[in-house]
C-alpha cells in the first residue's frame, strides 16, 4: 500500500531525534484517511510530548497531504 509506505518513510525520518531522547513513535493503525501514532520510551512520558505530536502531525500531513487526519493512541481512542 503506497499511503502506508509513505506514513512510514515520514516516521523513520524523524524516529532517529526521538531516540536520540529515549523515545519513539510507531504506526499504530490506519483507519480509512485516518492515522494513530503512538509514542514509546521517554516520549510517552514527556511534558512536551503535546508539542512533539504538533509537529509531527504537521509534518506528516505535509508530506503525505492523502491524509485526513492523525490523532495518538491512547487507551481512551482503543
Amino acid at each position: 500500500m503506497e499511503f502506508q509506505k509513505k506514513i512510514i518513510q515520514v516516521l523513520d525520518e524523524i524516529r532517529p531525534f526521538l531516540q536520540r531522547d529515549g523515545g519513539d513513535i510507531r504506526l499504530v493503525d490506519i483507519q480509512g484517511r485516518k492515522v494513530v501514532v503512538s509514542f514509546t520510551g521517554y516520549c510517552s512520558v514527556c511534558n512536551k510530548s503535546p508539542m512533539t505530536f504538533s509537529a509531527i502531525r504537521s509534518l506528516l500531513m505535509e508530506k503525505v497531504p492523502e491524509i485526513d487526519d492523525i490523532v495518538e493512541h491512547t487507551a481512551h481512542n482503543e
